[in-house]
C-alpha cells in the first residue's frame, strides 16, 4: 500500500491560516487533498495537524485526518522528515505496512495528479529511498551576486563574469510540492537531498513559493493562467 500524508500545522506566521485560507476558490489545502485522491496512487490521504479547524475542512475534501498531531511536532522548528516519520510509524501501529509514503505540502496548488503518478514510477522503476518535485533556476546560479552591508555589489564567483550563460552548468531546485519516499527511509530519517534521490522535473510556469503575501498573489495570478490554458 502506499500512502499520502499532508503536513499541516495551524500556527503559520507569515500568512496567518494559510493552510485553510480561500485560494482561487477553495481552501489551499483542498487542492492537494483533490490531487492525491485523483491520481489513484493512495490507498489513504491523511493529513498531519495539531489544528482542529483545519483537520474538519481536510475532512470535507476527502482526506482522513485519524490523529492529532502532537506538540513537540507541531512548533516552527520542526522539519518535514520527523512529521512524516510520526505518520507512517502511526499507520504501522495500526497494522498496515505502507511501501511507500507521499508527502504533499498542503501549499502547493500547483501538485497535479499526473505528476505524483510520475513520481511513484520514478521511485519504484529507480529502487532509490526518494523522488521529489524539483524544477530549473530561471538565471545561472554561477553569476548570482550578493550586496554587502555597504550597499555594494559583489559576485559569489567572481571567475565566472565573462563566461557566456550558455556554457553554464543548468541548476535545480526543490519545487516544494511532494516527496515520495519508501517508508524505511522516512522512518530512518534518510536526507532527501542526495544521491538516493530522483528528480520529478517541473516546468517552472508550475511552481512558486508561497511565504509572503506578494507570493500568494502572484500565485493565484499564475494559477488562474495555468488552469486557463489547460481547458
Amino acid at each position: 500500500m502506499n500512502i499520502a500524508i499532508i503536513p499541516a500545522r495551524g500556527g503559520s506566521k507569515r500568512i496567518p491560516r494559510k493552510n485553510i485560507k480561500e485560494f482561487c476558490g477553495k481552501p489551499m489545502i483542498a487542492w492537494s487533498i483533490e490531487a492525491a485522491l485523483e491520481s489513484g496512487c493512495f490507498s489513504r490521504v491523511l493529513v498531519s495537524t495539531d489544528d482542529a479547524e483545519i483537520a474538519e475542512v481536510a475532512k470535507k475534501f476527502g482526506a482522513e485526518v485519524p490523529f492529532l498531531r502532537p506538540a513537540e511536532l507541531s512548533d516552527d522548528h520542526t522539519g518535514t522528515i520527523p512529521v512524516i516519520r510520526h505518520a507512517v510509524e502511526w499507520v504501522a501501529n495500526e497494522g498496515e505496512r505502507p511501501e511507500y509514503a507521499c508527502c504533499i505540502y498542503a501549499t502547493a496548488p500547483f501538485v497535479t495528479s499526473a505528476d505524483l503518478k510520475r513520481g511513484l514510477d520514478l521511485i519504484t522503476n529507480a529502487g532509490c529511498s526518494y523522488a521529489f518535485s524539483v524544477t530549473s533556476y530561471p538565471f545561472p546560479i554561477q553569476r548570482a551576486i550578493r550586496i554587502d552591508g555597504n550597499g555594494r555589489v559583489g559576485m559569489f564567483d567572481p571567475a565566472q563574469f565573462g563566461t557566456r550563460s550558455q556554457d553554464l552548468e543548468e541548476a535545480f531546485h526543490d519545487a516544494g510540492q511532494f516527496y515520495w519516499g519508501s517508508a524505511e527511509a522516512w522512518i530512518a530519517e534518510e536526507k532527501i537531498f542526495s544521491e538516493k534521490a530522483v528528480p520529478v522535473l517541473l516546468p517552472r510556469h508550475q511552481v512558486q513559493d508561497i511565504d509572503t503575501l506578494e507570493d500568494w498573489h502572484r500565485a493565484e495570478l499564475m494559477f488562474r493562467a495555468w488552469r486557463e490554458e489547460k481547458k
